[in-house]
């Protein structure tokens, strides 16, 4: 691991601190707490020694000082010496400050033994003799201390360094989530609190072991069972199943793990009864999580697509020009073209208008007899031929299928790309070509534009306009067709080629 990626791992350590700082005060409080409830436990060691025993004394204010001393010495090591230390500032003073720390709790919990552990004091000839044995255990017990939390500081750097590239990883290794990174260091973390504040060895390996399980069992689960258990006509029934035959396969392996710190006896014991709580708890509730984080990422992508949707039409709407000022407007031209006997003129009114009617009261529905979109690409393309038909270089060829079957299209889905190929594909002065065809079979929809290009000029009012676009399109048919349609566009200097296939 490099310095700058150490760097940029603790570039923003609040909010870990806070979950640090909580989590440890929590323990501690706990701690204490334990203090008033447990029943003074060495009191019957003072007895069998013969030694007049007072609870305070003996037990309460030696363990409330060691647990207090302990508590202070992490913070700050944890919050203050290791950061610095990795950042290399002030080294030498954090190093003397990691010793200070070292000898003031081997100290401090040496003294407090004097008084938790004074029912020994009779098995030595001497006080002295006492003395050295308190302290030398105290320091020995402070020195494990110390390397369990360095131990945990690596762990807790290098589980953050793994968080910050859980990405490449994850491409790697799809179950190494950015989520078991963490769920692994929160139980680094328990077990070295258990560790540290000495709550038991039989409890700390049972609270190891069963929290482990359960951690990878619901990655396992998540990402591995439940997924391959949905295709199936019991999906939980079978997804249960994996996991009893999982646990069946692991209760064996399990004992010989817990073998070395647990006798026989426990060790089978605990590791049924852990298969019991995977079995009843921890499958049971992974598979509701998982269902749930389902349905909310359909929600999600239901939204995602409304948006999506409504977007497409507002760019839509926003291209229309006021439709009652429009039709007003059309039907004053129109009148005015038959008084002058202009009929190819109010023919192209007469188009004009159907048009606008059609985006009106069709363009807003989710979906239209494709019949209509065919329909209006026509009036589209003829009132095009209008002005076009007199012109000898300008070709348009039109081979689009009459449709007789109920199939259904969403609207304004085709005509941007007809708009394209005559806003980009006709010129006046050069030769110029385009080419529509359209062709169902069966469920699927075959459309082609295939137009010539002419560059714009300067002074041309329509070179940066873009209208609707094909953008918008390409959005819409992502949207509304995922995964069931082919969008293929080629473009050469002098030519623009478009092909959709549609599955309606």
């Amino acid at each position: 691991m490099n310095d700058m990626a150490i760097i940029n791992v603790i570039a923003e350590p609040i909010q870990r601190n806070k979950i640090e700082f909580w989590a440890a005060t929590t323990i501690y409080v706990f701690a204490l707490f334990s203090l008033s409830v447990d029943n003074s436990p060495n009191e019957s060691s003072f007895r069998h020694a013969n030694v007049v025993y007072h609870y305070y004394e003996y037990f309460f204010w030696p363990q409330l000082v060691r647990f207090t001393v302990i508590y202070l010495a992490f913070l700050l090591l944890n919050f203050k010496v290791v950061p610095k230390l990795i950042r290399k500032e002030t080294i030498w003073l954090n190093v003397l400050l990691v010793l200070a720390a070292f000898v003031a709790v081997g100290v401090v919990t040496g003294i407090t033994d004097t008084y938790y552990k004074a029912y020994l004091l009779p098995r030595y000839d001497t006080v002295r003799e006492f003395w050295n044995y308190t302290f030398q255990s105290s320091f020995q017990n402070t020195l494990r201390l110390l390397l369990v939390f360095g131990f945990y500081t690596f762990i807790k750097y290098f589980g953050l360094y793994l968080l910050s590239n859980s990405a490449a990883i994850q491409s790697r290794f799809r179950m190494v989530t950015q989520d078991l990174i963490t769920a692994f260091m929160v139980w680094l973390v328990s077990v070295f609190i258990l560790v540290l504040f000495d709550v038991g060895e039989e409890e700390t390996v049972v609270w190891a072991f069963v929290s482990l399980s359960a951690i990878l069992l619901y990655f396992f689960s998540f990402y591995e069972l439940i997924p391959k258990s949905l295709g199936k006509k019991r999906p939980f029934g079978s997804y249960e199943l994996k996991v009893l035959l999982i646990l069946i396969l692991s209760y064996l392996p399990a004992v010989f793990l817990l073998l070395p710190v647990l006798d026989n006896d426990e060790a089978l014991g605990i590791s049924f009864a852990n298969a019991l709580f995977q079995l009843v708890v921890t499958a049971p509730v992974t598979w509701f999580l998982y269902k749930r984080q389902l349905r909310g990422r359909e929600e999600v992508v239901g939204l995602k697509k409304e948006l999506g949707y409504s977007t497409a039409n507002l760019d839509l709407l926003r291209s229309q020009i006021n439709p009652h000022f429009l039709f007003n407007a059309l039907n004053t031209l129109y009148g005015t073209a038959l008084q002058e006997n202009s009929e190819r003129t109010a023919q192209g009114i007469q188009m004009l208008g159907d048009m606008m009617r059609f985006m009106l009261h069709e363009n807003l529905q989710r979906t239209i007899l494709l019949a209509r979109e065919v329909e209006y690409l026509r009036n589209y393309i003829d009132l095009q031929l209008l002005r076009t038909s007199a012109s000898p270089d300008i070709i348009i060829e039109t081979k689009m299928e009459e449709v007789l079957e109920q199939k259904h299209i969403a609207p304004m889905l085709l005509i941007p790309f007809v708009e394209n190929a005559f806003k980009h594909g006709i010129s006046l002065q050069h030769k110029s070509w385009i080419r529509v065809s359209l062709h169902c079979d069966q469920n699927k929809l075959y459309f082609d534009v295939y137009n010539s290009i002419h560059k714009k000029s300067d002074q041309d009012p329509e070179k940066n306009k873009s209208g609707i676009g094909l953008k918008n399109v390409r959005q819409r048919l992502e949207l509304l067709y995922p995964q069931k349609h082919e969008l293929i566009i080629r473009e050469t200097p002098e030519e623009f080629f478009v092909h959709l296939t549609l599955e309606l």
